[in-house]
């Protein structure tokens, strides 16, 4: 088979490092890749949002099947696209990428279908919005609707902050067309996992669970980002709760997207919060996360082509996925200044004293002609490690992530230290 992955980023590396151990592979593309994409597969120099020269490129490569990695491309709409030129593609279509795409469509599909989530409202006025935000209990939570990259949401204790985010969100417009809609909600409190799925529009299979860590600093300081490490399994959530949470949040949803007639395949990310009232829903994903994908994809056991073409296929029930009991830790390294300005340009060191079972998932990184790798974005890599403990995986990863380098850069050093502490 040819696959093609859509994405430039460490969970795409990912992914192609765990396509690339199918059985079912002749050639992979990466469009547009980056510099670890490019040493196991063939890079291709298009955007990952420029819908129809992918649709182009597949049908002039005569690819199988084309997995889409980034929010991005979902929500233009290129399964859709993929689809009506007979192109089969792994993710969910447009429709269904609003489950991501908009907080509020999601929003109203959980209250509509009694899936637990916090309580709040939704405005497009900014002075409606900025009188009930006022009048709002501390802590808050100001949402932008659509996609920012991970950086629409603020969640304080300062009426102040809260207003700047409301007014940065919809008269500022730092996320354009995003902040169209705010949505305004209580802050829950509890601990975070984020739990995937694979689903067929009708079966879903739940993976192993992930948690991530969002602010920049250590002790969750700083502001959000795209993601500084993560780690799997959670000690606080085992395979009962999985259940559970299939039981109540994932498979309801899955049924309530086929009946509202937007049907979901591919990956349903839902990011938890364990509260004193039970777990509830903080948001959706409508793709593989980063960085949970570099701590979760080590783990898998069965051939995951076979899974994306049991999903495409509508055969999921089918599957029998299995993962193995190891621990992983993946660790985030980022750029001087990121989540604000950064420069890049910086040349990357990996060196040869590095375990031959660490791997290094590239993000912001591209490799030049003369085989040098520089740093080209804010999440520059994640060293990612494994172990047969926690304790043992997270020692492993911060062993070797000293013997990664490049100037400026900075990562968290407490990653998964709660799970051992």
């Amino acid at each position: 088979m040819k696959l093609l992955v859509l994405g430039n980023g460490a969970r795409e590396h990912a992914l192609v490092w765990k396509i690339k151990q199918s059985v079912r592979i002749k050639e992979i593309y990466a469009v547009p890749g980056n510099a670890g994409t490019a040493s196991i597969a063939r890079n291709i120099n298009l955007s990952s949002s420029d819908v129809d020269a992918i649709v182009k490129k597949a049908k002039e490569l005569a690819i199988d099947l084309v997995v889409v990695g980034p929010e991005a491309p979902l929500a233009a709409g290129i399964v859709d696209q993929l689809q009506a030129a007979g192109i089969p593609v792994f993710g969910p279509t447009k429709a269904a990428a609003q489950l991501e795409s908009s907080k509020v469509f999601s929003r109203e599909l959980m209250q509509k279908h009694g899936i637990p989530c916090a309580a709040g409202r939704y405005f497009t006025d900014y002075s409606e919005a900025k009188s009930f935000l006022k009048s709002h209990k501390l802590p808050v939570v100001v949402k932008a609707d659509g996609l920012a990259a991970g950086k629409g949401v603020t969640v304080t204790n300062s009426m102040e902050d809260a207003l700047k985010a409301l007014d940065s969100i919809m008269e500022t417009r730092v996320f354009g067309t995003a902040g169209d809609r705010v949505i305004i909600e209580e802050c829950l409190v509890g601990k975070e996992v984020s739990l995937l799925a694979f689903t067929d529009g009708e079966t879903a299979i739940p993976m192993v669970p992930a948690c991530d860590y969002k602010r920049v600093f250590d002790r969750d300081e700083g502001p959000n980002t795209g993601g500084m490490g993560s780690y799997s399994p959670p000690g606080f959530f085992g395979a009962d709760m999985s259940q559970h949470i299939l039981t109540t949040v994932i498979q309801p949803t899955i049924d309530a997207m086929r009946k509202n007639g937007t049907p979901y395949k591919g990956v349903l990310y839902t990011g938890l919060i364990m509260t004193a009232k039970g777990p509830m829903v903080l948001e959706y994903n409508a793709r593989f996360g980063d960085p949970e994908t570099q701590a979760i994809l080590p783990r898998l056991k069965t051939d995951i082509v076979d899974i994306m073409l049991a999903v495409v296929n509508g055969s999921l029930n089918k599957m029998n996925i299995q993962w193995n009991n190891d621990a992983c830790v993946g660790v985030v390294m980022a750029s001087g200044g990121y989540p604000g300005k950064y420069k890049t340009g910086f040349p990357i060191t990996v060196s040869n004293k590095l375990d031959k079972d660490v791997t290094v998932f590239y993000a912001g990184a591209k490799k030049m002609d003369d085989g040098q790798i520089l740093t080209d974005g804010g999440r520059v890599l994640t060293v990612t490690a494994t172990g047969k403990t926690m304790k043992e995986a997270r020692d492993k990863v911060y062993r070797n992530i000293v013997h990664v380098n490049f100037e400026g850069c900075h990562y968290r050093k407490d990653i998964a230290s709660r799970e051992v502490n």
